[in-house]
């Protein structure tokens, strides 16, 4: 939908999805990861308003409606539309950083499919960031939106994520992947290889990772730490743990929790692993590494589905794929691809005849490019 279809709304922030390329899982145990910015989008358009009501349309949840007022909103939480906790989470986080929220009418757009693992929450929560500080006095840089992002979705969503897609949807570079230190929250952009293209396949399974599995899989990465640290006093979090080193204390660890941490550590390590190639443009070396993420997330972590792994051995047999692997929190959503660009047509084409003929499921296959992170611009 063009900008010309809300032009009483003279303000628009856009905020991308992303997609994560390798270190899946690992943001909550301190570790590297490596999503991208993508070319599939929230858009807001936005008018101030001169009282402190917010109205909100979301066109792309079949016009659904919310308002409120900008006082009181942990109070007020519960008459709130659960929708509608994004955008109001995040000006209780801002204006307890001192920056001041004012009313608005918004219109909120979006292409990325909603339970998908592109993050379409983080880049709400984005784009309400950004037209806030668009509109303030008091202007915060990006990486503070970003924290306020996160800490919305953690203290009013009641969503315990870590940090990786709120930064990847506001710090997002065109052309590259970011390899961020959830620790530090040091980054730096990485290029993708030369004459390859990021396709996305959505099994048409909405993610259903309840928050039940998630808590008892971080839980249980709780529990490995806490007995590694038994025997090296020094490390803050798995991150910190190699490989050569768990294997001497995993014995120690009951089951699952075992496998739990040996996927984390290992995919750790898989980043680091990482960088060289990428920076190399080693596209067969880096497709290896996302064929192991999926294996590692399909029998240690244990998050992948019959779909989401048929459509990975699909993509691994089609020439001119470097690698599959399943993106995101798990139990449905998409795949990320990594394909060579003079194959992109017919590597979709065979994926989605595949998937269909192995589920009786149609796939939704498309590319992205990497884009930039979440601006705000007039609608012109």
């Amino acid at each position: 939908m063009t900008s010309t279809s809300y032009p009483d709304y003279p303000f628009v922030a856009i905020a991308p999805g992303r997609v994560n390329l390798l270190g899946e899982h690992v943001d909550y145990n301190d570790g590297p990861v490596l999503p991208a910015a993508i070319d599939r989008t929230v858009k807001v358009y936005f008018r101030p308003r001169k009282d402190n009501q917010v109205r909100l349309i979301a066109q792309s949840l079949g016009n659904l409606t919310a308002s409120f007022t900008l006082d009181n909103l942990l109070e007020k939480r519960d008459n709130i539309p659960g929708w509608a906790h994004y955008p109001a989470g995040v000006a209780w986080v801002l204006q307890d950083m001192g920056i001041p929220t004012g009313g608005v009418d918004a219109v909120a757009v979006s292409d990325l499919p909603v339970g998908s693992g592109l993050s379409s929450s983080a880049a709400v929560e984005m784009a309400f960031a950004a037209l806030w500080n668009y509109l303030s006095s008091q202007k915060a840089d990006t990486v503070s939106l970003v924290k306020a992002a996160q800490r919305a979705e953690n203290e009013y969503v009641g969503v315990n994520c870590g940090i990786m897609d709120q930064f990847a949807c506001g710090m997002g570079k065109a052309g590259h992947a970011i390899l961020l230190d959830t620790r530090t929250l040091d980054w730096q952009t990485v290029p993708l290889p030369n004459d390859t293209i990021i396709v996305i396949a959505d099994s048409g399974i909405r993610r259903s990772l309840h928050n039940s599995a998630y808590n008892e899989r971080r839980a249980s990465c709780e529990l490995a730490l806490n007995i590694c640290k038994k025997h090296l006093p020094n490390i803050r979090a798995l991150r910190d743990v190699s490989s050569l080193e768990y294997q001497k204390i995993r014995h120690q660890i009951p089951a699952p929790a075992n496998i739990r941490a040996q996927h984390v550590v290992d995919e750790c390590e898989r980043v680091d692993q990482a960088i060289p190639l990428l920076q190399t443009g080693d596209a067969i070396g880096f497709g290896k590494l996302m064929a192991a993420c999926h294996e590692s997330l399909r029998d240690f972590y244990e998050v992948s589905i019959p779909e989401l792994d048929h459509l990975v051995n699909i993509a691994t047999r089609t020439e001119g794929c470097f690698g599959a692997r399943l993106t995101g929190a798990g139990f449905g959503g998409c795949t990320v691809n990594l394909v060579a660009e003079s194959f992109v047509e017919k590597f979709s084409k065979i994926l989605e005849t595949g998937y269909l003929a192995a589920t009786g499921r149609s796939a939704s296959v498309f590319t992205c490019k990497p884009s930039d992170g979440v601006r705000v611009t007039p609608n012109r």
